[in-house]
Order: structure tokens, then C-alpha cells, then sequence
């Protein structure tokens, strides 16, 4: 459980990073997404949980 919490705590730290350093082009960025169709965003979807999975294989 330790673990998983201190991963959660992590990702919010990183996921908060681009928000604080850089406000104007993380805004811009998202307006950006917000156009991208479903199958567009789907597939950004798919491409992080990929990487993310094989991040965990390559760090066991």
C-alpha cells in the first residue's frame, strides 16, 4: 500500500509540475487536446498507458 500511495504522490507531483512552471503554455496545450477528435485522444490514451507499462517492465 505504501507503494501505490507514494506512486499517486509522485504522479501529482509531476502532473502538477507543467501547471506551475509554465501556466500560459499548459493552458494552450490543453485548448489544443480539446480539438483533437475521439480517436485522436484514444490514442494519446493507449500511447501513455503503453509507455507506462513498459516503464514498469524496464524498472523490474
Amino acid at each position: 500500500m505504501h507503494s501505490l500511495l507514494t506512486t499517486f504522490a509522485l504522479l501529482l507531483v509531476l502532473e502538477g509540475a507543467m501547471p506551475f512552471l509554465a501556466p500560459a503554455r499548459w493552458r494552450e496545450t490543453l485548448l489544443r487536446i480539446c480539438k483533437f477528435s475521439d480517436g485522436q485522444i484514444r490514442f494519446l490514451g493507449l500511447g501513455a498507458i503503453l509507455a507506462g507499462v513498459i516503464l514498469m517492465q524496464v524498472v523490474r
